[in-house]
Parts: C-alpha cells; sequence; structure tokens
C-alpha cells in the first residue's frame, strides 16, 4: 500500500512538471491538457519513440473526445519540438540530429554552470538538508535500476538548484529548453553503469555545493552535462526513414 502510495504521487509530481513546461494551466480545455500530457510524458520516457505516428483518431478514442482537442495537443507539442506535423502526412514524434543535440548541450552546459555558482553561494544549511534528500531518494532508485524513478528525481533535483539559485531570468531559459533536454536527458540514462556514474556525478557536485565552492560546482555541473551528451545514442533519436 505504502509503494502503491508513493507510486501514484511520483506520477502525479511528473505530470505537474509536464504541465508547468507546456503552461496547461493556462488553458481551459481540460481534454487538450489531458491529452497534452500523456503524450508528452510518453515521449520522454521512451513509450512513443523518434518517427513514431500518432495517430489523432486512435488517440480521441483513447480520451474519448473529439479530434479537435488531440489536434490542439499536437500542435501545443509541435510548437515545443516534441511532434513534428507534416502536411498530408500524419503527425509523428519528433526526431533530434547530432547537430541539433549538441546545440542544445552547449547551451545546456553554460547555464547549468551559472546555476551552479550561484547555488554554491546562496544555499543554506536548511537547503542542503533537503538536497541531500533528494539524492539519497534518487540513490535508492539507481540501485533498484529505476531508471524513471531516478530520471525524475533528477529533474527534480535540478529544479530545486535553480530555486535556490534565485535567478528567475536563467530558471526561464533553462525552462525554454526544458521539454526538449528531458528527452535527451532519459535517453542518456539508457546504458548499462549509466545510473551509477550519474549517482557519483551528483555525489560529488553536492560535495562541491555544501563546500561553498562555486568555481568546482559549476566545473562538475558542465562535466557531468558532458557525460550525459557522451552518453546519448542517437541511432534510438533519429529514426532511419
Amino acid at each position: 500500500m505504502v509503494e502503491r502510495a508513493e507510486q501514484v504521487a511520483a506520477d502525479q509530481d511528473r505530470t505537474e512538471e509536464l504541465v508547468r513546461l507546456l503552461r496547461l494551466e493556462e488553458r481551459r480545455e481540460p481534454a487538450v491538457a489531458q491529452v497534452a500530457t500523456w503524450i508528452g510524458l510518453g515521449i520522454v520516457e521512451g513509450r512513443l519513440t523518434p518517427g513514431q505516428d500518432l495517430n489523432s483518431v486512435d488517440l480521441a478514442q483513447r480520451f474519448s473526445s473529439s479530434r479537435t482537442p488531440v489536434r490542439e495537443a499536437l500542435m501545443l507539442l509541435e510548437s515545443e519540438g516534441l511532434v513534428e506535423i507534416r502536411a498530408r502526412k500524419r503527425p509523428r514524434v519528433a526526431s533530434f540530429t547530432a547537430e541539433r543535440v549538441r546545440e542544445i548541450y552547449f547551451v545546456r552546459r553554460h547555464l547549468l554552470a551559472l546555476v551552479g555558482g550561484l547555488v554554491a553561494e546562496r544555499v543554506s544549511d536548511t537547503d542542503l538538508v533537503d538536497l541531500r534528500q533528494r539524492l539519497a531518494r534518487m540513490e535508492e532508485y539507481a540501485a533498484a535500476g529505476d531508471v524513471d524513478g531516478y530520471f525524475w528525481g533528477h529533474v527534480d533535483l535540478q529544479s530545486r538548484y535553480v530555486e535556490i539559485a534565485g535567478n528567475e531570468i536563467l530558471g526561464d531559459m533553462l525552462d525554454t529548453l526544458a521539454l526538449r533536454t528531458l528527452v535527451l536527458r532519459r535517453a542518456s540514462l539508457a546504458h548499462a553503469g549509466r545510473l551509477g556514474a550519474s549517482v557519483a556525478d551528483q555525489v560529488r557536485i553536492l560535495d562541491a555545493i555544501e563546500a561553498r565552492d562555486g568555481e568546482l560546482t559549476s566545473m562538475l555541473l558542465s562535466r557531468a552535462t558532458d557525460a550525459a551528451l557522451a552518453a546519448i545514442d542517437l541511432s534510438r533519436l533519429t529514426p532511419t526513414a
């Protein structure tokens, strides 16, 4: 019962993060939000793969809705780079080129370095307790081989870093990349051994934050971002046809 309650809470957290990033709370149509969230989570977590068709009729049947909210949800996801809509063809899950992935990670690397310096400067003892608790939960997910649990824990941890950094513009800039990077960040954890390596990176980063060493924190966040980029299997993100 406890594990079930924890899973429900985790699912709710994931949904709320997608709702926030897609700004779905601003929309009045519940069906659009429901469809967009389901597709978005499916893409991020790899259940819907690059190049896969998204049949609006099937989606309308799944959600017992008309095709109008489905089309609106797909258009919303297209604007965020998760879906491709082409003339006279079915919408499909967006794919990534190697160049685009490198560009995204180049920007993300530098933004996170800025976040790291600010966090080390502004973190409080209370913040550190909270961060250690979040990292401990991530270590449990990693030990259990729960990639999605670890991934969303990592998303939560870095969101907390941005919050502690306290720079709204920097947070907004990261949010503009967030949905694309969620897909890539999840993909980077797919290889054997990546969870353990990522945990080790996060421990070192938090140690540097606790030491209030902004330069080291920035460097470690940059290196961890580079390691995630190196681990991405582009063949899974770029269909051959």
